[in-house]
C-alpha cells in the first residue's frame, strides 16, 4: 500500500492537472486525509501523503471552508501522533501552515487558524526534552518558523502575543534564540505599523502590547476591520519616501519600546549576518514610524557595521543611511563609508559579484545632503573625487564585468571635470578603450570582443560631445573593421544603439560615413568573398540614413559587379546576390533617389541580365520595373506598405500599373515565410568509434619509440589531415503538425555560423521529407579553426505539396565540446602499443614545452566500479592503455585542427586523480568543466 501511495503522489506532483483529470481534488484530498488518520500507515507513508498539501495547498483546498476542515483533520492527526515521530510532527505543522495561508483561513482569522496559532505557541514554549537528545528543539524550531510565516503573511496576527514572544527570546540560550529574535522583531514591526494606521492610537496602546495587556492594546480597534487588511505597504516601507511612512505619535516617553529595541540590538551580534540584516532592517522601520525613538539608538552598532565586509550588513547600513542621513551619520562617517566602499570594490580577497555590488553602491550612494531626491538614475556622491576614484582605474587584466563597471564609474567621475590637461582622466579612458581595440585587433576571443564594444559604447554614451576623442575612435573602429570584417554585426549594433541613446545623432552619421568611405576605397585585390558579404550588410545599414550620400555605395556595387582580373567574382551565389539586392532595396526608398536613378538602374539591369542565380534575376527585374515605372511616392508605398496614403490600397493600385492580371501569380513566384518551425534536425545515434584492437593482428605493425612520435607528427604536417568532424542528424518534421507540410520537396538547408571558430558550411539539399516515411539522414562536416563549442543557425527553403515555396527557420544546433573529441588519428595498422608510445611521447613533449602547452590536475571521489563505468561510458574510444589495468588509464583525445588532450587517470587513497596535459592551454577551462559534469553525483546516478 505504501508503494502505491508513493507512485500516486509522485504522479500528482509531476502533473497535477493531468492527475486530477481522472479524479477530483475533493476525492483525492479525502483519500489523503483518510490514510493519514489510519494508525496502520507508517510514518514514512504519512510523510509522503503530506507532500501534496505542502506543495499544492491551493489546488487541494480552493476555499476557506475546505481549508478549515482540512486543518482540523490535520490537527487531529497531530494530536494522535506519538511523541517519538518527530519528523512527522514537524511536517504536519508545515502542512497546516501552508493550508491555512493558501486557503485564506489565516487572513480571515478563522477558528481553525486561531486554534493552530495556540498550538504553535504551546509547542514553542515546551522546553521539556522527553528523550534527552535535544530532539524537542527541532519541533520548537519548526513551530517558530511556522509562526514567522503566519505573521509575515498576516501582519498583526501575533501582536497580542508580543510580550510572550519576547519572553521566549530572553529565556533561550541555544540556537533557537536567533529564531525567536527574528520572530519578535517581525511581530514588533507589524504591531507598530498596525497601531500607526489606527485612529487615536497612542503610547498606552504600544505599552500595553509590550507588557502583554492585549485587551487594553486593542480596545480602540474593536469596531475596525482586521489589522492585516492592507498588508501591501509592509513590503516597501523604509525604501519609500520618508514622508509616506505612517507615524505613531507616542511623545518622548517610550522607555518600554526603547528598552526592547536596546535589548535586541545588544544581542544582535550573536546572530548570523543575514539574520542581523533582517533584524536591523525591521528595527529601522520601527524607529522611522516612532518619532519618539531617536535614530541614535543604532549608534552603538555602527562601529561594527562600518567595519564589516558582509554584503548583507553593509547593504542594511546604507539603507540606514538613506533613511536617517545626518540624523545618525556624521560627515566623518559619510567620508569613511565612501572610502570603505572604494576599498571593498577592489579588495583582492572578495569575489567578483561582491566587488561589483560595492561599485554599484557607489553609484547609488545615499548622501546626507542629496542633490536629487528619489532619483533612480546613477549619480556620483559629491565626496567622490577623481583622486579617490583613481584606485578603480580599469585595466585590461580585469574580467569583463569588473572592467565595464569600473569604466562606467570613472566615466561619470571624469564627466564632471572641466576641460582637462593632457594625460588627464579622460585621456586615460580613451587610451584604455584604444588598448582594448588593439587586443581585439590581435585576435581577442569572442568574450573580449563583446567587452570591447560595450566599453566603446559606454565611452561614447558619456563623452560623445568630446569631438577629438570620438572622431579618433570612429577612425580606429573603421580600420579595425577593414582588417576584421566579421565584426560587422557589432558595428551595426553600435550604430543602432548610439542613434537611439545619444541626444545628438551626429556621431552615428559621421561613423557610418567613415565606414562607407573605408569600404568603397578597399582595393579590389584585397576584397575577398567572405568580407564582401559583411561589406554589403554594412552598406545596407548606411543606406538607411537619409542624410548620407549614397554615390560611393553605388560605385562600390558597380565595381564588384563588373568583371575584372583583380576583383572577386560573385558568380551565382544567392546569398551575396541577395546582399546586393538588400542595398538596392534601401536605395529605392532613399530621399535622394532622383540623383541615384541612373547608376542604380544600371546595377539592377546588370543583375537582371547577367547574374548567375535565377531568383536574384527575378527580384532585380522586379526592382528595375518598379524604378522605371513608378513615381517616388508610389515606389515608397510599394516597398514600405502602410506608410503611403491609403496603405494597402495604394500598394494594390500601384501594382496594377505593372501587372495587367490579378496579384495571384505573385503569390506563386514569391517565397513565403512560415510563422512556425516546420522541420528540425535531430541528432542520430552515433556509431561507436573503431577500436585499434579490432584490427587483424597479422596486419598490425609495431613501431619503435623514437619513430612512433615522428611518424605521427609527419601526418599532422598536412593541414587537411583529420581536420573535419562528422555529425549525423535526421531531418524530421516538428512536433507541432501542420497538414500543409506533411510532404515537402526540394529542401535546401542553409547553415549560418555564430562565431569564427569554424569554416563556413555548404548548403545541403534533401530531395523530400514525408511525415509517414523514415527521416532522411543529414551529415554535417565541420572544419574547426579552434576546437570550441558553437551554435549553428539553420534555415530551410522548400516546396510544399501545394506548389508554393516556403522559407522557415529550424531550431538551432548546439555543438557541444564532447562532440569534438576524436580518437588519436594514428595509422590503422598500428598496434595499441604503438599508440601508447605516441601518447607517452606527446606527454613528455607537452610537459616540457613553455608555449601553449599546459598541465593540470582534477580530483574527485569515485569508487573503483564507478571509475571503470565512467571510463567505459565516456572515454573507451580514446583509451590507449590496456583496459584490464585498473591502476592507471591513459586516454588520448584529438581535437581538430591539431590539438591534443591527454589524461592519466589514477585512483589514489583519498581521491581519483585526473592528470591533464594539453598543447592548447585555452582548452583547460572547458576540460575541467567537462570532467566536473561527468563526475558529478547527478551524472553518476543517471549512469
Amino acid at each position: 500500500m505504501g508503494s502505491n501511495w508513493t507512485e500516486r503522489v509522485s504522479a500528482f506532483c509531476l502533473r497535477p492537472s493531468r492527475f486530477l483529470s481522472d479524479t477530483t481534488a475533493d476525492t483525492f484530498l479525502a483519500e489523503l486525509l483518510r490514510e493519514l488518520r489510519d494508525d496502520r500507515a507508517s510514518c514514512g507513508v504519512k510523510l509522503v501523503l503530506l507532500s501534496p498539501l505542502c506543495e499544492y495547498p491551493s489546488l487541494l483546498c480552493p476555499s476557506d471552508v475546505v481549508g478549515e476542515e482540512t486543518a482540523l483533520e490535520l490537527m487531529s492527526v497531530f494530536a494522535q501522533c506519538p511523541p517519538w515521530s518527530l519528523q512527522l510532527r514537524c511536517q504536519l505543522l508545515v502542512a497546516l501552515t501552508c493550508v491555512l495561508q493558501c486557503s485564506s483561513c489565516a487572513s480571515s482569522r478563522s477558528a481553525a487558524s486561531q486554534d493552530f496559532l495556540e498550538l504553535l505557541l504551546q509547542v514553542s514554549q515546551d522546553s521539556s526534552d522527553i528523550h534527552g537528545d535535544g530532539s524537542q528543539r527541532f519541533l520548537r524550531a519548526t513551530a517558530c518558523e511556522c509562526l514567522w510565516e503566519m505573521e509575515a503573511c498576516c501582519p498583526g496576527l501575533l501582536s497580542q502575543h508580543l510580550e510572550l514572544v519576547g519572553g521566549l527570546r530572553q529565556r533561550e540560550t541555544c540556537r533557537l534564540h536567533q529564531a525567536f529574535a527574528g520572530l519578535q522583531t517581525l511581530v514588533l514591526r507589524n504591531a507598530v505599523y498596525q497601531l500607526s494606521r489606527q485612529t487615536g492610537a497612542a503610547a498606552k496602546n504600544l505599552k500595553a502590547l509590550l507588557e502583554g495587556n492585549s485587551s487594553l492594546a486593542w480596545e480602540a480597534d474593536q469596531d475596525s476591520g482586521p489589522p492585516s487588511e492592507d498588508p501591501a505597504p509592509l513590503a516597501s516601507l523604509i525604501t519609500a519616501p520618508m514622508g509616506s511612512v505612517p507615524t505613531l505619535h507616542t511623545g518622548p516617553d517610550c522607555k518600554e519600546l526603547r528598552s526592547v529595541l536596546s535589548s535586541l540590538l545588544e544581542e544582535s551580534y550573536l546572530l548570523t549576518p543575514l539574520c542581523q540584516a533582517g533584524m536591523l532592517f525591521r528595527l529601522m522601520e520601527v524607529v522611522a514610524m516612532v518619532p519618539g525613538i531617536p535614530p541614535a539608538i543604532f549608534r552603538a552598532q555602527l562601529l561594527r557595521l562600518l567595519g564589516t565586509s558582509e554584503v548583507c550588513l553593509f547593504h542594511v547600513t546604507l539603507l540606514m543611511k538613506c533613511a536617517f542621513t545626518d540624523s545618525l551619520f556624521s560627515s566623518e562617517d559619510e567620508a569613511f563609508i565612501l572610502k570603505r566602499l572604494l576599498m571593498l570594490s577592489q579588495h583582492p580577497l572578495l569575489a567578483t559579484p561582491e566587488k561589483l555590488f560595492f561599485m554599484d553602491c557607489l553609484l547609488h550612494f545615499p548622501e546626507n545632503c542629496p542633490i536629487s531626491c528619489g532619483d533612480s538614475d546613477e549619480a556620483l556622491p559629491v565626496l567622490l573625487t577623481p583622486r579617490l576614484a583613481a584606485v578603480l582605474l580599469p585595466t585590461v587584466f580585469n574580467d569583463s564585468a569588473t572592467l565595464l563597471a569600473r569604466l562606467n564609474l570613472l566615466s561619470l567621475v571624469y564627466l564632471e571635470e572641466e576641460e582637462e590637461e593632457e594625460g588627464g582622466g579622460l585621456a586615460f579612458l580613451s587610451e584604455h578603450v584604444a588598448s582594448l581595440l588593439h587586443i581585439v585587433d590581435n585576435g581577442g576571443g569572442r568574450e573580449f570582443v563583446v567587452t570591447f564594444f560595450r566599453a566603446a559604447f559606454l565611452f561614447l554614451l558619456r563623452f560623445c560631445h568630446v569631438e577629438r576623442y570620438t572622431t579618433s575612435l570612429s577612425h580606429q573602429l573603421c580600420q579595425l573593421y577593414l582588417r576584421h570584417a566579421h565584426l560587422a554585426p557589432h558595428l551595426i549594433n553600435m550604430a543602432d544603439q548610439t542613434q537611439d541613446r545619444l541626444a545628438d545623432p551626429a556621431w552615428t552619421l559621421d561613423f557610418l560615413k567613415i565606414l562607407q568611405k573605408g569600404i568603397s576605397e578597399v582595393p579590389p585585390a584585397r576584397l575577398t568573398l567572405p568580407d564582401l558579404g559583411w561589406h554589403l550588410k554594412v552598406l545596407a545599414r548606411v543606406a538607411e540614413e537619409s542624410q548620407i550620400s549614397q554615390h560611393a555605395t553605388l560605385s562600390f556595387l558597380s565595381a564588384i559587379l563588373t568583371p575584372s582580373s583583380s576583383s572577386p567574382r560573385l558568380g551565382g551565389d544567392w546569398h551575396r546576390g541577395n546582399g546586393v539586392l538588400a542595398v538596392c532595396r534601401r536605395l529605392l526608398v532613399h530621399p535622394s533617389l532622383d540623383s541615384l536613378l541612373v547608376p542604380l538602374a544600371d546595377v539592377l539591369l546588370h543583375l537582371a541580365c547577367r547574374y548567375g542565380d535565377t531568383d536574384i534575376q527575378d527580384h532585380a527585374r522586379l526592382y528595375y520595373a518598379l524604378i522605371t515605372t513608378l513615381s517616388r511616392e508610389k515606389l515608397a508605398a510599394v516597398l514600405t506598405p502602410g506608410k503611403g496614403e491609403g496603405g494597402c490600397q495604394v500598394k494594390k493600385r500601384t501594382l496594377s500599373c505593372i501587372m495587367s492580371e490579378s496579384e495571384g501569380p505573385t503569390g506563386v513566384l514569391a517565397v513565403h515565410q512560415a510563422d512556425k518551425p516546420v522541420l528540425r534536425l535531430v541528432a542520430a545515434s552515433s556509431e561507436p568509434a573503431a577500436d585499434a584492437g579490432d584490427q587483424n593482428p597479422s596486419e598490425d605493425e609495431d613501431v619503435q619509440d623514437e619513430v612512433a612520435l615522428q611518424t605521427y607528427r609527419e601526418q599532422l604536417a598536412d593541414p587537411d589531415f583529420a581536420s573535419e568532424i562528422t555529425l549525423t542528424y535526421r531531418l524530421t518534421h516538428s512536433e507541432e503538425r501542420d497538414p500543409r507540410f506533411d510532404h515537402v520537396f526540394s529542401v535546401r538547408l542553409h547553415f549560418q555560423l555564430t562565431d569564427g571558430s569554424y569554416d563556413d558550411l555548404q548548403d545541403i539539399s534533401v530531395p523530400c521529407v514525408f511525415r509517414d516515411r523514415p527521416s532522411p539522414a543529414v551529415t554535417l562536416r565541420l572544419k574547426p579553426r579552434h576546437p570550441y563549442p558553437t551554435t549553428l543557425h539553420v534555415t530551410a527553403i522548400f516546396t510544399a505539396a501545394d506548389g508554393l515555396c516556403w522559407h522557415a527557420a529550424l531550431p538551432d544546433i548546439q555543438v557541444a565540446f564532447p562532440q569534438l573529441f576524436q580518437p588519436l588519428p594514428a595509422p590503422r595498422t598500428w598496434t595499441p602499443a604503438s599508440r601508447l608510445k605516441v601518447f607517452r611521447g606527446l606527454w613528455e613533449e607537452i610537459c616540457s614545452e613553455d608555449s601553449d602547452a599546459a598541465v593540470s590536475l582534477f580530483c574527485c571521489r569515485l569508487q573503483e566500479s564507478d571509475l571503470v563505468a565512467l571510463v567505459t561510458k565516456h572515454f573507451l574510444p580514446f583509451l590507449v592503455s590496456d583496459a584490464s589495468r585498473k591502476d592507471e588509464f591513459s586516454i588520448a583525445v584529438f581535437l581538430p585542427p591539431q590539438s591534443h588532450v591527454l589524461l592519466k587517470i589514477r585512483p589514489e587513497d583519498d581521491a581519483v586523480h585526473f592528470h591533464i596535459a594539453t598543447d592548447n592551454w585555452q582548452l583547460l577551462p572547458r576540460i575541467n568543466s567537462y570532467l566536473l559534469t561527468i563526475t558529478s553525483p547527478q551524472e553518476a546516478a543517471v549512469s
